[in-house]
Order: C-alpha cells, then sequence, then structure tokens
C-alpha cells in the first residue's frame, strides 16, 4: 500500500491527493484490493519545482518582460505573483526583496551581473539599510591605490540600455549616485538603517535617463537647438534618434535635436552628410565655430 510504503497513515495519503487535486494534478483513483492512484497528464499545467537559480532566473525574466515590447507586461506580472505565491519562505523574502526596488527599460546590449549580488542589493533596498561595497573601474591599473569602500542608501535597481544599476543616495556626497551591478561587490555586514528619501522627479527609471543625457532634472538633454538641413526629410529622418524633422520643401528639412553639451550637439548634426544653415539658438552657432577651429588644426598635415 501507499501508506506502507511512505510511512504515513491512509488519512495522510488521502489529505495529500486532495491537496494535489487542488493544485490541479490530474490524480486517478482506482478502489479495490489492487485499486490505488495514478498521475495522470492534467488539462492545466501543474505546480513547477524550480531550484534556488532557476527561481531567481524567472523572476528576472518575468519582471523584465516589459522591455520585449511584445505586449506581455499583464500576462508576465500575474505569472511572477503566482510563482512567488508558491515560493517556500526562505525564498519568497528573497524574491520579494529583488522585485521591489527593480525597474527596467529596454536597449542595448546586454552586461552579464552577478546574480548573487543583484540579491544582495535588492535585500538591501527592502531591509533599509545602508550597502557597503567595493567599486571596481575599468580604468583602474594593476599596483593604484584601492578606492575607499562605497557606502550608500540603495533605493532601487534598474535595468538600463542591457546593464544593470543600482540608484542610491550617497550621505557623505549629499546627492543621488548611480552604480553599475557588475562592478559591484558587496561588503559584509550593511551599514545603518535608514529611512527612505524621494528620487527626484518620483520616477527612478526617468531619473536614470536623465542623468545619461547629462540632466539633472527631467528626462531631457541639457542642451537643444535647430538648424536647416540641405537634404531631404526622407533622407533625414530615419537617424533622428529622439529628435524632430520637418520638411520645408522638397530639398530641406528643419531639424530639432537634443544633447549632453553644446558642442555635442554642433557635432550632432555635423554627422549629416548635408549643407546646414539657419543654426539656432547662439550658443549652437559659437559650438559650431568651436568646431569648426579645431576641424582647421586636425585637417593641417
Amino acid at each position: 500500500m501507499l501508506a506502507q510504503r511512505l510511512a504515513v497513515s491512509e488519512r495522510t495519503v488521502r489529505r495529500d491527493i486532495d491537496r494535489l487535486r487542488e493544485l490541479d494534478y490530474a490524480i486517478d483513483a482506482t478502489r479495490g484490493p489492487d485499486g490505488g492512484y495514478r498521475l495522470e497528464a492534467g488539462s492545466q499545467l501543474p505546480p513547477l519545482l524550480f531550484d534556488d537559480e532557476q527561481v531567481i532566473a524567472l523572476t528576472l525574466a518575468l519582471r523584465t518582460a516589459g522591455t520585449l515590447g511584445a505586449g506581455v507586461e499583464d500576462a508576465a506580472e500575474r505569472a511572477l505573483s503566482t510563482v512567488t505565491r508558491l515560493l517556500p519562505a526562505r525564498l519568497s523574502y528573497r524574491v520579494a526583496s529583488l522585485v521591489d526596488g527593480l525597474s527596467a527599460t529596454a536597449g542595448g546590449p546586454v552586461v552579464q551581473a552577478d546574480p548573487a549580488v543583484l540579491l544582495r542589493i535588492g535585500e538591501a533596498i527592502r531591509s533599509r539599510e545602508e550597502l557597503r561595497f567595493d567599486y571596481a573601474f575599468p580604468s583602474a591599473t594593476a599596483g593604484s591605490t584601492a578606492p575607499p569602500v562605497r557606502s550608500i542608501e540603495p533605493h532601487h535597481l534598474l535595468l538600463h540600455n542591457g546593464k544593470w544599476y543600482l540608484l542610491g543616495y550617497s550621505p557623505a556626497r549629499e546627492d543621488w549616485r548611480t552604480y553599475r551591478a557588475d562592478r559591484i561587490s558587496p561588503r559584509t555586514p550593511n551599514g545603518r538603517r535608514f529611512t527612505p528619501r524621494l528620487v527626484p522627479g518620483g520616477n527612478p527609471a526617468t531619473y536614470l535617463a536623465a542623468r545619461f543625457k547629462g540632466s539633472t532634472g527631467a528626462d531631457r538633454w541639457p542642451c537643444h537647438g535647430e538648424v536647416t538641413l540641405h537634404a531631404p526629410l526622407a533622407d533625414i529622418a530615419p537617424y533622428i534618434g529622439d529628435g524632430t524633422a520637418q520638411a520645408l520643401d522638397a530639398d530641406q528639412c528643419r531639424v530639432h535635436l537634443g544633447a549632453w553639451s553644446w558642442e555635442g550637439l554642433a557635432a550632432e548634426f555635423c554627422r549629416f552628410t548635408a549643407a546646414i544653415s539657419h543654426a539656432q539658438p547662439a550658443e549652437l552657432r559659437t559650438a559650431f565655430a568651436a568646431i569648426a577651429a579645431r576641424a582647421v588644426v586636425a585637417s593641417a598635415p
């Protein structure tokens, strides 16, 4: 008998069978001396068993599904909710720590980050404890002085352009800071507990995107300008990125772009192989003059 093989009572077996059926396992019961139970293929997918690494991978995949642009965001959120409800307590807390502070945006080649590091960051965010860590710089050389241990109040873990970033507040600098998660080596133990602060602007993903544009405020370039490009709109439009363009006639168009600096903006316009005129504002015209002067020097033999 099954009860004897499992060294439990028949009542326990019946109760466990009922529980499995509640979880959508299809179990056939045959009465009589030669009867028993048989697991059959069910009409619904039964709960699956995952190891710890698989749970982390599944959590990250579901949490970042919105970056696929496939319209599966709501389904992924429901699936993530279902998975987390079935996790044992030891994993449920760790997964919740990772999910709570995580946001994602699409784009860029993926840079691998250690899942264990992501979990440590997520736990610190959820526990509201300062995170102490070493931070590696690609430019560091052998024998160079080791940088000091960093300590920040971690607030959000974000996936941006294929890279994981930690967004937090530095009490020492009295300012917000971002760090690449693949360069973080957490220290033990964590620091003091802290009261969460409001990210400037209220949206962590927007704030991070703005920082990459050189802006400390809204998600927009700090320098904006426009020029007339002497080329058809159809030749220019595919390459203006987040800028705008309007046809003036069949052979020229007005293009508006943004950049992190005025000379950077002038360089953005120069990448188009077309004549440029009527640049606005004055700062952009000054930047064109500065680039032209540098180009003259660079072109000398």
